[in-house]
């Protein structure tokens, strides 16, 4: 089976319509629930997350976050395109498309 092409910067990524980001009061703290599955998020995670809802390309991602921080935008990038290729093969990421099409 062929794999889909990674995570690029013109793809507008949001969580699968089956993962919920929710705070998890036990764990005192932000998860991803998926079927069967609960992903614990840290500060980074979060951040990047709450930017992905379908709207932003991964490229405006990593410029507001850089820009945030202060950061340089090369490290930015490649922190957030690793967390969303991890949640891409594990299938909790939508990869977006047209943007007229966001909820």
């Amino acid at each position: 089976m062929d794999q889909p092409p990674p995570i690029g910067p013109t793809d507008r990524p949001r969580l699968a319509s089956y993962v919920r980001q929710q705070f998890d009061d036990a764990r005192d703290n932000w998860v991803l629930q998926a079927p069967e599955r609960v992903i614990v998020l840290d500060d980074t995670s979060k951040e990047i997350l709450d930017l992905c809802d379908g709207s932003r390309d991964v490229d405006e991602i990593v410029s507001q976050l850089a820009a945030a921080y202060d950061a340089p935008r090369d490290v930015i990038a490649h922190d957030v395109l690793a967390l969303l290729r991890l949640l891409a093969e594990k299938n909790l990421l939508d990869r977006g498309g047209d943007p007229d099409d966001v909820e």
